[in-house]
C-alpha cells in the first residue's frame, strides 16, 4: 500500500470556502455586532443615569446628554482607525446611525428645520444627527431660530451658504438679532433631479417648478434641454415635488429625499450645471461647545465706518496666522450705509490663540459677537 500524497491542486480543492461557509461565517460575525451593540446601547444608558445624577447641565439648565465635540472625536477616530475595505466615510455613517439610536435611549434628540419635507435641509439635519433623531419641519428660516429659542427643540438646521450661488441672506441676518449659539455644521452634496408624477412624460413638460436657488444651480442645463418650459419658483424643492405629484405637463428639480417622499420618476438625474455643488448647514442650539481638536469659529463684526475699517478688521488675523475660511458683508440694521461682517476662521474660542486676535479685534470694532466654535464637520 502506497504513501502517496495528495497533489497541491487537490489539496486546495479540499480547503476551498463554500457559499455555504462563508454564509455561515456572516451569521456569526452578525450575531457578534449585535451583542456588541447592545452593549454599547447598555452603556449608553448608564451614561444617562451618570448625567443625571452628577446634574450634568449645560447654559440652558438642562442635561447634556448629545456632545457635539465628543461625536466629532468618535467619528474622526472611526475613520483614523479603518482597516477597510469599506471606506472611512462609509463606515463612519454606520457609526452615525448606531450613534444616534444608542443617544435616543438618552434622550432622542429633537430639532427643527427649514421644510417642508423632503427638503436638503431635513436630508442635512439627518445626515448630522441621524435617522433616530425626531425633525420638526418649519416653513421659514426665522420660524427655525424661534422655534429653538422658545425650546420647543434643543436644536435647529438652516442653510448658510451654497458653493455655487453664495450665501443665504435670511440667515444671516437671522443671528443679528438672535442669542443662539451655532453648534455645527454639515456639508451636503447637492444632486438636482428631473422629476414628474404619472400624469407627464418628459416631451410634454411645458412647467417646472422649484426653488430660486436650484433653477439658477440648473440654468444652462434647462436652456439646452427645456428651454421653451416655464420656470415657476415656489417656497422649496419639496414643495415643487408635492405640486407636480397630480398636476399634467410640469415637472420638479428636487433631490432624492422629495422624489421618495412623494413618488415621483426621475426623467433625468444629476442636471445641476457644477459637478461640485455643494450647500453649507448650521446647527443652532443654545449651548456654548468645547473644542473638539479641529474646529471653527464664526463671529460677526460691526466696524466704524472710517477709513481704513476692513484693514484694520483683518490685520489682527493676518498677525497671528489664523486661517479665515470666509467673510461676508451684509448691511447693518442701526443706519444707512453701514456694514457688519460675518466672519468664519479655523481654531476654537477657548485656544490661547483665538483669544488674543478677539481681544485686538475688539479694541478697533465698534462690537464683536461670537456666534459660537464648533467642530469642523466630519461627514
Amino acid at each position: 500500500m502506497s504513501d502517496s500524497k495528495e497533489s497541491p491542486a487537490s489539496q486546495a480543492a479540499g480547503k476551498a470556502v463554500t457559499l455555504n461557509d462563508l454564509r455561515q461565517r456572516i451569521d456569526a460575525i452578525d450575531n457578534e455586532l449585535l451583542n456588541l451593540i447592545s452593549e454599547r446601547a447598555g452603556c449608553a444608558q448608564q451614561v444617562a443615569e451618570v448625567k443625571l445624577a452628577a446634574g450634568d447641565v449645560g447654559e440652558d439648565g438642562q442635561v447634556q446628554f448629545y456632545r457635539p465635540e465628543r461625536e466629532a472625536q468618535v467619528l474622526r477616530r472611526i475613520m483614523a482607525n479603518n482597516p477597510g475595505p469599506l471606506k472611512g466615510e462609509e463606515m463612519a455613517r454606520l457609526f452615525r446611525e448606531i450613534m444616534s439610536a444608542c443617544l435616543a435611549l438618552e434622550q432622542p434628540i429633537r430639532l427643527a428645520y427649514l421644510g417642508p419635507e423632503g427638503t436638503f435641509t431635513q436630508q442635512a439635519a439627518l445626515k448630522h444627527f441621524g435617522d433616530s433623531a425626531v425633525t420638526k419641519p418649519m416653513a421659514a428660516i426665522d420660524e427655525v431660530f424661534r422655534e429653538v429659542e422658545a425650546g420647543a427643540v434643543q436644536y435647529g438646521v438652516v442653510p448658510v451658504e451654497n458653493s455655487t450661488e453664495g450665501v443665504i441672506n435670511h440667515t444671516l441676518d437671522s443671528f443679528m438679532g438672535s442669542q443662539l449659539k451655532i453648534s455645527g455644521e454639515v456639508v451636503l452634496r447637492i444632486h438636482h433631479h428631473l422629476l414628474v408624477g404619472p400624469n407627464t412624460r418628459r416631451e410634454k413638460i411645458s412647467r417646472i417648478y422649484s426653488h430660486a436657488q436650484s433653477l439658477a444651480q440648473c440654468r444652462k442645463w434647462l436652456d439646452a434641454h427645456f428651454p421653451h418650459a416655464e420656470r415657476i419658483a415656489v417656497s422649496s424643492n419639496a414643495e415643487a415635488a408635492r405640486q407636480v405629484r397630480t398636476e399634467w405637463h410640469s415637472a420638479a428639480i428636487a433631490g432624492d429625499m422629495a422624489a421618495k417622499l412623494y413618488e415621483l420618476e426621475k426623467v433625468e438625474e444629476k442636471i445641476e450645471d457644477s459637478p461640485d455643488n455643494s450647500t453649507r448647514f448650521l446647527i443652532i442650539g443654545d449651548s456654548s461647545v468645547p473644542a473638539s481638536g479641529d474646529d471653527k469659529t464664526s463671529i460677526v463684526v460691526a466696524m466704524r465706518n472710517q477709513p481704513g475699517a476692513l484693514h484694520d478688521l483683518l490685520a489682527p488675523f493676518h498677525r497671528h496666522q489664523i486661517d479665515l475660511t470666509r467673510v461676508e458683508t451684509r448691511p447693518s440694521r442701526s443706519g444707512a450705509w453701514n456694514y457688519v461682517f460675518f466672519i468664519d476662521f479655523r481654531g476654537h474660542r477657548d485656544d490661547p490663540l483665538i483669544t488674543a486676535t478677539l481681544e485686538e479685534l475688539r479694541q478697533c470694532a465698534a462690537d464683536v459677537k461670537v456666534l459660537g466654535s464648533y467642530p469642523v464637520g466630519v461627514l
